[in-house]
């Protein structure tokens, strides 16, 4: 398994159990997130915020996050790509 990277910190849970993340970078969406103890809590959604200060809303893989949730550290690894966006070289 490749090695995690802090995304951050959950600020709020919306009412439709979305976590709100203050990002530390700035990660792509579909990302799947984990919490300390290595279990995986969903998937970046959406990115939004200032540039220099960005948030992430992360849905999670159960029906809804809950308010406990708010205030820990969630971590990241990113999606791999797999070639369907690489530029490919035409010639006519």
């Amino acid at each position: 398994m490749a090695t995690l990277e802090r995304l951050g910190r959950v600020e709020e849970v919306t009412n439709d159990g979305r976590l709100i993340v203050t990002c530390d970078v700035l990660p792509d969406i579909g990302d799947v997130v984990f919490d300390s103890g290595l279990n995986r809590i969903g998937t970046v959604k959406r990115i939004f915020g200032p540039i220099d200060k960005p948030y992430a809303s992360v849905t999670p893989d159960t029906d809804r996050g809950t308010p406990k949730m708010k205030g820990i550290e969630i971590f990241y690894k990113e999606r791999q790509q797999n070639g369907k966006n690489k530029r490919r070289n035409r010639r006519d």
